[in-house]
């Protein structure tokens, strides 16, 4: 890009710094939109390559071919020798926020929006052979309108080819899903899918589900919600190269986790929870779940509350929604 583009957006803030990038608040004094400007910092990991580290490029290369109203849009890229910059859809918070906030009480309507429009980002994604593999709160953007983006795709990777193995070493543990954990190499849309339901029993508890403190404990806590799996269930499993044998936990039913969730959404959560990916809900599956259709229905996009941090301010007010009291923890 040239020297001029630089000059097409207004810092406004830092608004953070990570190992390898740090994030700006900008305007785009073309459109007058505010942007997020990631600057990565050149040479800087070993595994780069000329220049720019393989991370950022494959965010780049992926985010150039999708365009979704729930996938983050790249606006722009601009090079220069010292740093790349990605220009990104201004997004005010994301659902970590929301989660945390507890000033923010989560409506079965809200809560059935934010799901439904995870799902739609996530079935545009596989339905354009994409894994995102890194699917978690904070890695669901929202902004002042309620609409929500998956983000941060320096994990993602095309699926489909038979012979193709991936790396294991994926996922931000609380939402990996078992095969990982054991290793497996090859693998598909289920790991988004079992990171789906984490995501969508932490809106309901507000806390995860599976804090596990290590690979082992992970499985440990899986199985004192799910139960340990059995081979008539998951006949692969003994196949994978980590595997290992589990003390053998009955699990909890559901229904006494989520005391407030209907069944559908319970249905729901078990689809995304098998232990067999093959099994699993598709994203496409579970978007045609009764959860969706039936009563309450999911809200507007607008009528999502917003942390306090993302608009400067009290609490945004809501149009009142009616409906039961939200779901409470009950482990």
């Amino acid at each position: 890009m040239s020297r001029e583009a630089t000059k097409r957006y207004e810092t406004i803030k830092h608004l953070g710094e990570g190992q390898f990038a740090n994030v700006y608040k900008a305007k785009d004094k073309e459109t007058g939109d505010f942007v997020a400007i990631k600057k990565i910092k050149l040479g800087s990991r070993a595994e780069a390559k000329d220049g720019i580290n393989r991370t950022a490029l494959r965010e780049i290369k992926l985010l150039q071919e999708i365009h979704h109203d729930n996938i983050i849009g790249l606006r722009d890229v601009i090079g220069s020798r010292t740093n790349i910059q990605l220009v990104f859809d201004f997004m005010e918070t994301d659902l970590e926020h929301v989660v945390k906030d507890r000033d923010i009480i989560l409506m079965p309507p809200h809560i059935k929006n934010m799901a439904m429009q995870t799902l739609l980002g996530l079935e545009f994604l596989h339905a354009h052979w994409i894994l995102h593999r890194d699917l978690k709160p904070n890695n669901l953007l929202m902004n002042s309108a309620g609409r929500i983006k998956l983000a941060d795709f320096g994990l993602a990777r095309f699926f489909g080819s038979p012979n193709k193995v991936y790396t294991h070493q994926v996922v931000t543990r609380w939402y990996r899903a078992p095969e990982l954990i054991w290793g497996a190499r090859a693998y598909g849309t289920g790991v988004d899918m079992w990171a789906i339901g984490c995501i969508i029993a932490e809106l309901l508890l507000r806390v995860p589900l599976f804090p596990g403190e290590s690979d082992l404990d992970q499985l440990v806590k899986i199985g004192n919600v799910l139960g340990t799996p059995c081979v008539e269930d998951w006949p692969a499993m003994m196949n994978l190269p980590d595997y290992i044998e589990m003390k053998e936990q009955q699990g909890i039913n559901l229904r006494h986790v989520f005391t407030a969730a209907g069944d559908d959404l319970i249905d729901l959560l078990l689809g995304c929870f098998h232990y067999d990916p093959l099994k699993r809900f598709t994203a496409s599956e579970a978007l045609q779940c009764p959860y969706f259709s039936n009563e309450p229905l999911c809200c507007l996009d607008e009528e999502l509350p917003l942390p306090a941090r993302a608009i400067g301010g009290p609490q945004m007010k809501r149009r009142r929604l009616r409906d039961d009291s939200p779901p409470r923890l009950n482990l």
